[in-house]
């Protein structure tokens, strides 16, 4: 796997509907080519305390921003063709296909891989397999954790070392 799209959501509440904001690293031949980021209007559309003091995000910060279906219009043509990598993709793989059932949007069946998972079974010793651990343990330094793009590039560079795609 030298091609594929490292995707993070953010969400604003407890439903994985919620997705707050978006950020998307496209891998091609093993090298990062492209970078996206965006914001997105929740549905539904509401903040808990814990979600944003994960994230930092607010009410303020997504109540201008685009609906789930416009973000997805610009993600769609980069990553098309490419399976999906998630550190957890169980929580970002979810996030996925609820939205676009909320959007009544036909959900393509993308392929998803997993960084947490592998990493489990390629790195051993480490004291846990979250994201900022893992990512440092293969020499990135994630200084914006939950940051859906800083996230989305951190399980690029895990993905580019337990799927040995160099």
């Amino acid at each position: 796997m030298k091609d594929f799209a490292a995707i993070d959501f953010e969400t604003a509440n407890e439903q994985r509907t919620s997705v707050c904001s978006v950020g998307v690293v496209i891998v091609r031949d093993g090298e990062i080519v492209d970078r996206y980021y965006s914001l997105i209007r929740p549905e539904p559309e509401y903040y808990t305390y814990w979600n944003t003091r994960v994230h930092g995000l607010t009410m303020a910060d997504t109540e201008n921003a685009p609906l789930f279906p416009t973000v997805w219009q610009e993600i769609a043509s980069r990553i098309e063709g490419l399976p999906l990598v998630a550190h957890n993709k169980g929580f970002d793989e979810n996030c996925l296909k609820a939205v676009f059932r909320t959007y009544s949007m036909d959900y393509p069946d993308y392929d998803f891989y997993c960084t947490l998972q592998t990493s489990r079974r390629v790195i051993k010793g480490l004291p846990n397999y979250q994201l900022h651990t893992v990512a440092a343990r293969c020499g990135y330094e994630l200084e914006q954790h939950h940051h859906a793009l800083a996230d989305a590039e951190a399980c690029a560079q895990i993905a580019l070392m337990v799927f040995d795609v160099r």
